[in-house]
C-alpha cells in the first residue's frame, strides 16, 4: 500500500493539529479516512472531518475537482493538499 503525505492548509491545519502527516492509502478516500481514524476517539476527529467534508484537494498538484475520493488512486510518495474554503473566494 502506498505511503502518501497529507498537507493541511489554513483551517485544515488547525483542525489536524499538524502541518502534514504520512499515511498509507491506495485512494484519496482511504487517506482521508486514515487521518480521521488516527484521531479517534479524540474530540478533534469530528472537527477535522467537518473541515475535510468542505475542502478541495490537489493530488500531486492536480485538482481532484468533482471526482469521488474513492476513484482517485494514489501512487507511492503522492502528496495530497487539503485546501479548506478560504475567505473571499
Amino acid at each position: 500500500m502506498p505511503m502518501v503525505t497529507v498537507r493541511y492548509w489554513a483551517a485544515a491545519k488547525q483542525a489536524a493539529g499538524v502541518a502534514e502527516e504520512e499515511v498509507q492509502a491506495e485512494t484519496l478516500s482511504g487517506a482521508l479516512s486514515a487521518v480521521v481514524a488516527s484521531r479517534q476517539p479524540e474530540p478533534g476527529a469530528h472537527a477535522l472531518q467537518a473541515v475535510l467534508d468542505r475542502s478541495a484537494y490537489l493530488v500531486d498538484g492536480d485538482p481532484v475537482g468533482g471526482r469521488a475520493p474513492e476513484t482517485v488512486p494514489l501512487r507511492e510518495a503522492a502528496v495530497i493538499e487539503v485546501l479548506p474554503p478560504f475567505a473571499g473566494g
